[in-house]
């Protein structure tokens, strides 16, 4: 039998960077006068309920940035998220994530992102980090190819999170081919991911991952707010 490939996978908003992506990019394309105030205020509110575990529906930050970008091609979107990423997330990095991401790296674990956040956004960071891959919200097309406004299948998020790293590394790897040696998460959300991981690390853990890290042992880092 092989010698099975551990993987380490990260989080990205809250853990790997100083803040989260979804309000970050609303206020980006607020300040270019693409997202109205209402929706702003509407992505603002929800950010909130999240923050605070409050009832929220997972589709709604995707499918109001997503409306508010209908009259671009999925080209020009792409192209949005990316630059997105290069001008505003770039600097929220936390470094010791950063470092960490490429101690892994050379310890010889594939390196994954597994992010809620839109598939394009992780495509870039994953990128910048020299990552082997990227688990990330998908949005739906339509025959011709361009964006619904829907979420396709679920947000990588809680549960979700965990079946897409599943997917990913089976489909590399084989079913009985890997393992996920290292997970880093700061949310309740992430929960079920780092419960699957050889070693759980909570990062800047949010109050029900605080909890949750207590409870079974995880080792709790503070990384500092940004590069």
């Amino acid at each position: 039998m092989g010698q099975k490939t551990p993987i380490a996978v990260f989080d990205l908003d809250g853990t790997l960077i100083n803040g989260q992506s979804g309000s970050l990019i609303s206020l980006y394309l607020l300040s270019r006068k693409v997202v109205s105030v209402p929706r702003a205020t509407r992505l603002a509110w929800w950010g909130a309920r999240y923050k605070l575990h409050l009832p929220q529906r997972q589709d709604e930050p995707r499918e109001v940035i997503i409306a508010a970008l209908h009259d671009r091609t999925p080209e020009e979107i792409r192209q949005t998220m990316r630059d997105f990423h290069d001008e505003v997330m770039v600097s929220r990095y936390r470094s010791e994530g950063v470092r960490e991401v490429a101690r892994r790296k050379e310890e010889g674990c594939v390196t994954l992102l597994a992010s809620a956040t839109f598939r394009d956004v992780a495509e870039r960071a994953a990128e910048f980090l020299n990552m082997d891959g990227y688990v990330a919200t998908e949005m739906e097309r339509d025959a011709s190819g361009d964006y619904t406004g829907n979420v396709e299948g679920d947000v990588t998020e809680g549960k979700a999170k965990l079946d897409a790293v599943i997917k990913w590394a089976s489909d590399r790897f084989g079913t009985d081919g890997w393992y996920i040696r290292y997970a880093y998460g700061d949310h309740g959300s992430d929960v079920p991911l780092l419960s699957t991981a050889r070693t759980a690390f909570a990062v800047n853990p949010s109050y029900l991952m605080k909890l949750a890290a207590k409870r079974r042992k995880w080792a709790i880092l503070k990384w500092g707010t940004s590069a």
